[in-house]
């Protein structure tokens, strides 16, 4: 039976998926600055037996909403908002285990010097680092590195593609396995007959360089995709290893997943290949009586402006410019295309914006499981089975509380019924995933291991 995979889903601020829930008496996530909050988070998670943790980002402030960051810095959304990849060392320093995916956008990162940084953290953490690969939505983060605006959603992920390209003939080919030999009584340390330059010349990027790092424990990170565009969606069956999926019915989660998996098979890769989570909050308690109160209680606490803020960026639109049941105009979009996707299909054709209010009921679009532990047990192997989905990013809504419940209350009764670890696989984060601690031949980085593709 397959067993069901936990991620806890945070970034490097206050506030990240539900809006409003940092005013909450308990909440301690205003403690983001500092460094004994994450280290103290990271053994809670692992005690836990998570999988991992996955930090998103942003580069970026959300200012469509009013065309002004404003309502932004008053709720405090995804702003203001620290670097994850530096959190890293510190939680692996206090861990043996537990994962760490960290977004990086590559519109706005160098490849040369973004491999060197991976390479660096699969390095001190033992081969327990992903990079979920991002190509950005945010028109104000291209105004930061000086572009008018962002790029073309589709022209996006073609840079992605040749980002991609020159990222792995750096980890995978630019060092043989064996190249380093610290022989000290022959005064070697590695063998130069064993290294190359990378030689790219294209569209988007040159680079004519040897990658600066040995091989580390995966060379490549694993890779985390979660555009689920229709080109988003052939990104990820080339490159992702696990796929990062949000959707409110099951129905639509299934279909998203079938046709990955499918474009993996037919680029070449197995089924096997991709482990999928979808995202998910949930609010439990031992009775649902206790699980009701705690979400009313939450419930109090969630900003309707802040949750406005959040999706005006991500989908694109202005929604202060609309009155509660004015429909809401939608058309073609550079921002997150799978997000007005997904909300075409939940909300209907015709919006407004009390329908997605209404959907907004802790802050976000994301409606949580509220329900026993045994409830959301069961609601969980339902989307495992029905869905196809591996496992689940789960957002924080009062932390640390929220990820107490899950680990004190719902992973018990999932090693009861043999769904869930009792204790944790040795080696890599590929190796826990898939066996093997290396890209395999098959996958499109796996290609460029002998350093012989130009």
């Amino acid at each position: 039976m397959r067993e069901i995979r936990f991620n806890a889903f945070d970034m490097n601020c206050i506030s990240h998926i539900q809006h409003g829930l940092w005013t909450h008496p308990r909440d301690q996530s205003n403690r983001y600055t500092e460094l004994a909050y994450w280290t103290d988070y990271a053994k809670r998670l692992e005690a836990g037996l998570f999988d991992g943790i996955f930090l998103a980002d942003v580069v970026g402030v959300y200012d469509v909403y009013g065309e002004s960051p404003d309502a932004a810095l008053r709720g405090a959304v995804q702003v203001p908002v620290n670097d994850p990849m530096l959190l890293v060392p510190a939680m692996a320093a206090v861990t043996k285990h537990l994962s760490f995916g960290v977004t990086a956008n590559l519109t706005y990162e160098q490849p040369f010097l973004f491999a060197r940084r991976m390479s660096t953290l699969d390095h001190l953490t033992g081969g327990r680092i992903g990079w979920n690969i991002v190509t950005g939505y945010l028109d104000s983060a291209a105004k930061a590195i000086g572009l008018d605006a962002q790029m073309a959603h589709d022209d996006r992920y073609d840079l992605a593609d040749e980002y991609m390209d020159v990222i792995y003939k750096l980890l995978e080919g630019s060092w043989d396995d064996d190249a380093v030999v610290f022989d000290r009584a022959a005064g070697v340390y590695a063998d130069p007959a064993k290294v190359r330059k990378i030689s790219h010349e294209g569209r988007q990027y040159r680079l004519d360089a040897m990658h600066l790092s040995a091989p580390s424990p995966q060379r490549t990170p694993v890779l985390y995709q979660a555009g689920s565009s229709t080109r988003g969606r052939a990104f990820a069956a080339t490159h992702a290893e696990c796929v990062f999926v949000n959707g409110q019915k099951m129905e639509g989660v299934r279909d998203l997943v079938d046709d990955i998996r499918a474009r993996a098979i037919a680029g070449g890769r197995t089924a096997d290949d991709l482990k999928v989570f979808v995202g998910a909050t949930i609010i439990t308690g031992r009775t649902e009586k206790e699980a009701q109160e705690k979400f009313e209680d939450y419930r109090s606490h969630a900003s309707s402006e802040a949750a406005l803020v959040h999706a005006s960026a991500s989908l694109g639109i202005d929604f202060a410019r609309y009155d509660l049941d004015e429909p809401i105009q939608t058309g073609k979009s550079d921002a997150i295309v799978s997000n007005v996707e997904a909300m075409t299909r939940s909300a209907g054709p015709q919006w407004t914006k009390r329908k997605l209010l209404d959907q907004m009921i802790l802050g976000s679009r994301q409606m949580p499981m509220v329900g026993s532990a045994e409830q959301i047990a069961d609601r969980l192997q339902e989307w495992m089975e029905k869905a196809d989905v591996d496992g689940f990013n789960l957002s924080r809504t009062v932390v640390p509380e929220c990820f107490d419940d899950v680990i004190e209350l719902v992973i018990p009764i999932l090693q009861e019924r043999g769904v869930y670890k009792t204790g944790y696989r040795e080696g890599t984060l590929r190796e826990k995933l898939f066996g093997a601690p290396r890209l395999p031949a098959r996958h499109v980085g796996g290609r460029y291991r002998t350093g012989n593709k130009d």
